[in-house]
């Protein structure tokens, strides 16, 4: 992967003030198999401040901020479309006025009661993810490691997502569908299955396994739910497949580290 292609996965998936290229959506798609890296960094980023703030702050307080920082650093995107989701779903009517919904500007029940619940599950379990282990005399607290798993996961499902799902619509979304479609897009989640596992299994060993196939369970749940309602895919489909991945894989994740 060259420069231009992660500067625009960053600029992408990140508020970071990293320079687009014109080539942005067709580098993202092709380069999607990189999504989990990027997750890693993410959670990275949070769990070290995770970490840090554990030492001043109650957990409750500590699992608040490091979910703020996650949203924050990719700018609500996704928010969006799980906000969209929750309003498309509830809606009764064709798969045309469900998707009608999800483009108007309101913010309806559906949408409320469902980023409350999803973010509120998120921050709770992050609050849960208590203790830690000894690395060469060096007390790490498993909310470090931890978070970069959940992200990575994250962002691992909209890889699944787009491999299983279809299009509904041509828009953001299709770029992603097709570069994931057939033979070529078996060997990109080939490889952010085998990203994925490289990272997770240092960190967690084989109780991390458990947290990768829930996000994949999850985004096939999500594409289930999506060909149902809306025929197919979207953007929105993508962004709340992300944040109620992280929710689930953190729940998960919660029960691993607690029955290790």
């Amino acid at each position: 992967m060259a420069l231009k292609q992660l500067k625009n996965l960053l600029s992408f998936l990140t508020v970071f003030p990293v320079p687009m290229d014109k080539d942005l959506l067709s580098d993202c798609a092709n380069y999607m198999w990189a999504f989990p890296l990027i997750g890693a960094f993410l959670g990275l980023l949070a769990g070290l401040f995770g970490w840090v703030a554990s030492v001043f702050l109650p957990s409750l307080v500590v699992g608040a901020i490091v979910l703020a920082l996650l949203l924050w650093m990719t700018g609500l995107h996704h928010t969006d479309g799980l906000l969209d989701f929750g309003d498309g779903v509830m809606v009764h009517g064709t798969p045309e006025k469900k998707i009608a919904v999800m483009h108007d500007q309101l913010t309806g029940a559906g949408a409320i009661g469902l980023a409350l619940m999803t973010y509120i599950v998120t921050a709770f379990a992050f609050a849960s993810i208590g203790g830690g282990v000894n690395f060469f005399g060096l007390r790490i607290q498993y909310i470090f490691p931890a978070v970069i798993v959940i992200e990575l996961c994250a962002k691992l499902s909209m890889v699944v997502a787009a491999r299983a799902g279809r299009s509904v619509h041509e828009g953001m979304n299709t770029s992603f569908l097709k570069a994931m479609y057939g033979s070529s897009g078996n060997w990109r989640l080939a490889l952010a299955l085998v990203i994925s596992f490289a990272v997770v299994l240092p960190l967690f060993g084989v109780g991390g396994v458990w947290v990768v196939l829930a996000a994949v369970a999850t985004a096939l749940a999500m594409v289930s739910i999506a060909h149902r309602n809306f025929g197919g895919v979207t953007g929105d489909v993508f962004g709340s497949t992300n944040e109620l991945t992280r929710a689930v894989c953190a729940v998960v994740l919660v029960a691993v580290i607690s029955w290790a």
